[in-house]
């Protein structure tokens, strides 16, 4: 099996980001996204799916929201993730990661499938946990692994049960979570020899 690395850019009126990805790596994160409480969530992504990852933003229009930012990071990451696997032979294909964080519970789903899909439930004990903290919010990070589902081209489901008033713990857990589904999604089935992992021989 060669090298399962990738370099992607992608340059839109709103946003440039540039991104390079070692999928077999040891956990390195260099990220700069100008949205200081992402770069800290994907870090733990990327520590906890042994990704080597560097990703930075180069362009943004964050004087204006994070809106475009945050779903192009999104779209970025599904992206240079998709390069990187090719035609996708001797994958496990499906993941699922827990991560608990107190009184926190993220449980992540993957299906590298071809098809893009997500669902996020969130059992919230608190309202707290649901308004915007430190920039960021729930609805953000909707928006940012649905961008990714639709990149990468797999189905995502995301659940997360939460009684903490801390935005933050609930999206620890959800990215952690995250990771460890990916890491699991992407690693390498020796008993595939080679195939790939769908009934039509192909994951588009």
């Amino acid at each position: 099996m060669g090298e399962r690395i990738a370099q992607f850019e992608r340059k839109s009126k709103e946003t440039e980001i540039k991104a390079d990805l070692n999928i077999d790596g040891k956990g390195a994160a260099k990220i700069k996204t100008n949205i200081g409480l992402l770069d800290h969530m994907l870090e733990l992504f990327v520590f906890h799916g042994c990704f080597d990852l560097s990703l930075e933003v180069q362009k943004a229009d964050l004087e204006i929201d994070i809106h475009h930012t945050n779903e192009d990071i999104g779209i970025v990451l599904g992206k240079i993730f998709k390069k990187a696997l090719g035609d996708k032979e001797g994958i496990n294909r499906f993941g699922s990661g827990f991560a608990p964080m107190e009184d926190t519970l993220g449980h992540v789903v993957v299906d590298i499938s071809g098809r893009g899909y997500l669902t996020l439930d969130t059992e919230q004990g608190n309202a707290q946990a649901t308004k915007d903290q430190e920039g960021y919010s729930l609805s953000y990070l909707e928006h940012f692994m649905e961008s990714f589902a639709h990149g990468i081209g797999a189905t995502v489901h995301v659940n997360i049960r939460n009684r903490s008033e801390d935005l933050h713990t609930t999206l620890e857990a959800a990215f952690k979570a995250f990771g460890l589904a990916l890491d699991q999604a992407t690693q390498i089935n020796p008993r595939r020899q080679g195939d790939v992992p769908s009934t039509k021989g192909i994951i588009d």
